[in-house]
Formats: structure tokens, C-alpha cells, sequence
């Protein structure tokens, strides 16, 4: 069975490193993705019922006195020392708990299951606890490191009597250990982790508020920026910025931190840029991309334009710079993450009071990064359409580089696009390289991107709507993260940055690389194939 479009070259050490960030990062996403809906319920409810929110309800945003008349006594209350040493009873409300116990254990839960199914779970869940009662902040951190950590261990005091348990006592067994491991790791957090973790989740809120002092915070976006064209983001948004936003949500009511990725902006000056300035498919490309971006919140779609001409990243920094910058001068924010990164998603998600400067922000930013890449466009415009008409595009190109002088990164990167796509059809063809002798059917494909929720959503949608057309049926197309690839899938689909992880989860399927899930000339040669391969064993094509 064919692994690969073509023999797999070396990995560098360089690309090595990015290949275990983007994973630490995906384990990451795995964690926070499956909870995003307990996240924008917490927000809404933030958003709603908080005292400066566009409900205020004392009961249910935790800030009403229980003994005001009129109370409802069936609230949850706590008691509260005021500064002049009075006590009296306050709601505990929704917005408190859900930020201090919820949202924790749920992130907690869901990182325990990733590395050691229920069990680890359920262990996760109980040892968190500790670190949430013996913190003074929500532990989002806490929950990310102790959850994984604590199903490690687990499943690693399990090992030692696996197999040797008497028949019957197994249940015993793995009850009063995991209870026992479970409450033994939820005392070692509350005494032993929960000071570490606060101590250095105050670090990081100290280095924000210095970056905020010294008016630097925009200067986020000279990292964010290129990171998430890499696909290096999700360590520093889901291990940091979700974190501290939500730190900052419980303090002040709103965080700008949730749009430091988030905003739509960037990305949307960039393929407007391409919409009046672009050549060739890129241009007839990014139309459709601006609503699966701007309205659809999958930011992915808007990355293989900028890998086309690097050069670009310049107007996504300037252009996510400039939305920190509005968010600092305006005050604005919003009470939780904005995930996906739609327009609807952050109107959903932006505070009261907040409006005028997120919608400011992404105006602004959308028109720096449209200003920017605009004139890298422009100035490229004419060697562009030069190369775009020639009948050979490498030739075209190599030609361009050799009247220039020197090469250009862009016209790599196009030369680099066009190989990738017809080492996939020779492969696919049964021409290419491949690393094993025989090619079965195809009957199961996977899109694969780095959450398995956006990108690859979309192209499962394009691919399974090609081959209807085409009238073949009998083939499952379904969306994955990398991480949860299984080795006996037929065709794995790709973006290009992530098939060397994706090949460690299944080194026995066939893998494909593509630029871009929206319009790759890959789709076709795929729906061809299965279409034979179809007739040739019976299942229905017409």
C-alpha cells in the first residue's frame, strides 16, 4: 500500500522542531476545541448578567447582596467581608463558578481522555480539583498541565499489575486505585502544584500588564502572525492567551487577548488585496475564500496566500498589530474566546460598551493589511501575469528569476505549489514514487487538519460533493485532527505543514499534500480514481 505522494525527503532538525510544536500545540487545541461550546455559554452568560453586562441580574451574575428584600432564597450564596470588616451574603451566581470549576474540568477531563480514555479522565477530573481549591485563579493553566500529567501516571501505576490481577478482582482492582491515585494527586496539587502554577500564571498576567504599561502589546502580532501561517499557534493562543483572557474576563469583565488572534481582519485585507490584484487562480480563489474566512471564521483558507508571496506577512503583522492597538486606545474586548473566528463569533463574544472598538478594530486592521498588500501586489502585478502566461509556469518562472537575477521567494513558492500538485496526480495515478507495492480502492478518505474542525471540514465538504456529482457513492469522506488519525484509512488529504505528523498517526495510508482545501487540482484526480475503482469492484457509479 502506498504511504506517500513521493519519496519522503529527509527531515531537517528546523523541521523537526516546527513538526513537535505544531504537535504540542494540537494536543493543546484537543484540549480547549471539544469545549469551546461550555466556553461561549460562560461568555454569553458573562456577557449578560455580569453588572456591567446588558442584563445585570445580581442572582445569576454573582454580585447581588442575598439579604436585599426580595431575594431568592434558593441561590447559592457565600460569605464576603466587606472593607469596612462587614460580612454578608452574596450570590455565588454562574459567571464564578463555571470560570473556577467548570470550564477547568472539562479542559481537564478532556486531556485526561486523550491520554488514557475514561479513566484518565475521571482521574484528571479529581486531581484538578486540587489545583482549583488551593489557586486564587481560574486554572486553565493548571488544568492543561495537571489533566494530561495525572492520566500519565495513571496509566502508568495500571502497567505495573497489568495481566496480574486474580479473574474477579479486576474491577476492585481499578476502582479503589484509580479513587485512591486520583485523591492522592488532588491533596499533591492543592499543597505541592496549585502554588507553582498560580505563581506563574501571575508571571505571565505581569508580563501583559507590563507589555500594556510600556504600550507595547501590539507588538503580540510579530509573533501571532507568522506563527499561525506555520500552524504554530495553538501553543501560544490555547496555552496562553485563552488562559490569561479568562483570568482577565473574571477580573475586569472583558479581555482583548480573545482578539489578538481572532480577528478576522488581517486575513480579510490580505484576500481582498488578491480579489483586485491577484492573477490566475488566486484571484478567482479569494472571493470565496473572504466568506469562508470573514463569515465561516476559518482563518486556514488565507495562508496559502500569503505562502505564495511571504512577503505578505508584513500586512497581517501590521494588520493585527493595528486591531491591539484600537483595542488598547478604545478600551474594548471581549468576555471569551471567539472561536471559530467569525465576525458572528466575535460580535457573539464582544462586552457591552465594547462594540465601537472591536468593530473599529477590524475595520482598521482589514484596511492596513489590504493597504499593505496591495502595494506588494501591485508591484508585483506585471511578473506575475508574465509568468501566468506562458505555457510552462516552471519555465515561465525560472526564466523570470534568471531575467531578475536573483530568485524570489514567491516564485518558489508557486513552482513548490504546482509540484506538489502533480506529485500528488502521479501518485495517485499510480506514476509517483510510493513506498510500498501495492495501491488498494479507495473507500475511506480523511482530511486532516491541526483541530480537525475547520479547514478539513471544508474540504471533506468539497471532495464529498465532487464525487456525488460525479455519482459515486459507497466512500466515506470525514474530517479529523492529525492526532486522531487511525492507521486504516485508504487516502489521507493534507495541508502541506502537517503531512509529515499526519504519516506517524497512519504510516500505512496513502497521503496527500495540498495548499489549499478549498480548489486543489488533487480533488480531481481523486474523484477520478475512485470512480474507476469503483466500477471495477461494483459500486455504484454512474
Amino acid at each position: 500500500m502506498a504511504t506517500t505522494t513521493a519519496g519522503a525527503p529527509p527531515v531537517s532538525r528546523g523541521k523537526t522542531a516546527q513538526v513537535h510544536i505544531q504537535r504540542f500545540g494540537a494536543f493543546l487545541t484537543g484540549m480547549i476545541m471539544p469545549n469551546l461550546p461550555a466556553f461561549l455559554a460562560w461568555g454569553l452568560i458573562t456577557a449578560l448578567f455580569i453588572a456591567v453586562g446588558w442584563l445585570p441580574n445580581g442572582v445569576l451574575g454573582g454580585f447581588g447582596n442575598a439579604d436585599l428584600p426580595g431575594a431568592w432564597s434558593g441561590a447559592a450564596t457565600q460569605l464576603v467581608m466587606a472593607e469596612d470588616g462587614t460580612t454578608f451574603h452574596q450570590y455565588l451566581g454562574l459567571v464564578g463558578p463555571m470560570v473556577t470549576f467548570l470550564l477547568p474540568l472539562l479542559i481537564a477531563n478532556a486531556g485526561g481522555r486523550m491520554v488514557y480514555g475514561e479513566r484518565g479522565g475521571v482521574v484528571a477530573s479529581i486531581a484538578t480539583v486540587g489545583i482549583i481549591v488551593g489557586s486564587t485563579v481560574p486554572m486553565f493553566l493548571g488544568a492543561m498541565i495537571l489533566g494530561p500529567l495525572s492520566a500519565w501516571i495513571m496509566k502508568k501505576i495500571d502497567s505495573i499489575w497489568d495481566g496480574k490481577i486474580r479473574p474477579g478482582f479486576e474491577m476492585l482492582v481499578n476502582m479503589f486505585s484509580a479513587g485512591i491515585v486520583g485523591g492522592a494527586l488532588s491533596v499533591g496539587a492543592f499543597y505541592g502544584v496549585a502554588p507553582i502554577v498560580t505563581q506563574i500564571s501571575t508571571w505571565l498576567g505581569d508580563i501583559v500588564g507590563w507589555m500594556a504599561d510600556n504600550h507595547i502589546l501590539p507588538f503580540m502580532s510579530v509573533i501571532v502572525e507568522p506563527a499561525k501561517v506555520l500552524f504554530l499557534n495553538n501553543a501560544i493562543g490555547n496555552g496562553v492567551l485563552v488562559p490569561l483572557g479568562a483570568s482577565q474576563v473574571a477580573e475586569q469583565g472583558k479581555s482583548l487577548l480573545f482578539l489578538v488572534e481572532a480577528n478576522p481582519g488581517p486575513g480579510l485585507g490580505i484576500l481582498l488585496a488578491y480579489t483586485l490584484l491577484g492573477v490566475g487562480a488566486a484571484r478567482s480563489t479569494a472571493p470565496g475564500a473572504i466568506i469562508v474566512q470573514f463569515f465561516g471564521g476559518i482563518h486556514e483558507v488565507y495562508f496559502p496566500f500569503v505562502l505564495m508571496k511571504p512577503t505578505l506577512i508584513i500586512a497581517a503583522i501590521a494588520g493585527g498589530m493595528t486591531g491591539i492597538g484600537t483595542n488598547v486606545v478604545m478600551g474594548s474586548g471581549l468576555v471569551g474566546p471567539a472561536a471559530p473566528g467569525s465576525i458572528f463569533a466575535v460580535f457573539a463574544q464582544t462586552a457591552r460598551g465594547s462594540f465601537p472598538g472591536v468593530i473599529l478594530s477590524v475595520v482598521l486592521s482589514a484596511t492596513v493589511s489590504f493597504l499593505i498588500a496591495a502595494v506588494i501586489l501591485r508591484a508585483t502585478r506585471k511578473r506575475d501575469l508574465a509568468a501566468g502566461e506562458s505555457g510552462d509556469l516552471s519555465a515561465a518562472i525560472a526564466q523570470t528569476e534568471a531575467n531578475k537575477g536573483k530568485s524570489s521567494a514567491a516564485l518558489s513558492a508557486l513552482v513548490a505549489e504546482e509540484r506538489t500538485a502533480e506529485a500528488a496526480e502521479a501518485a495517485l495515478s499510480g506514476h509517483g514514487t510510493t513506498t510500498a507495492t501495492a495501491v488498494r480502492p479507495i473507500r475511506s478518505i480523511v482530511f486532516a487538519c491541526d483541530a480537525g474542525m475547520g479547514s478539513s471540514a471544508m474540504g471533506a465538504s468539497v471532495l464529498r460533493d465532487k464525487l456525488k456529482k460525479a455519482g459515486v457513492e459507497g466512500v466515506s469522506v470525514v474530517n479529523k485532527a492529525v492526532a486522531n488519525l487511525q492507521d486504516d484509512v485508504d487516502l489521507v488529504i493534507s495541508q502541506r505543514e502537517l503531512t509529515d505528523r499526519a504519516r506517524k498517526h497512519a504510516p500505512n495510508s496513502r497521503h496527500v499534500s495540498v495548499d489549499n482545501f478549498m480548489n486543489s487540482p488533487v480533488y480531481d484526480s481523486v474523484v477520478q480514481e475512485v470512480k474507476e475503482g469503483a466500477a471495477d469492484d461494483g459500486v455504484t457509479a454512474s
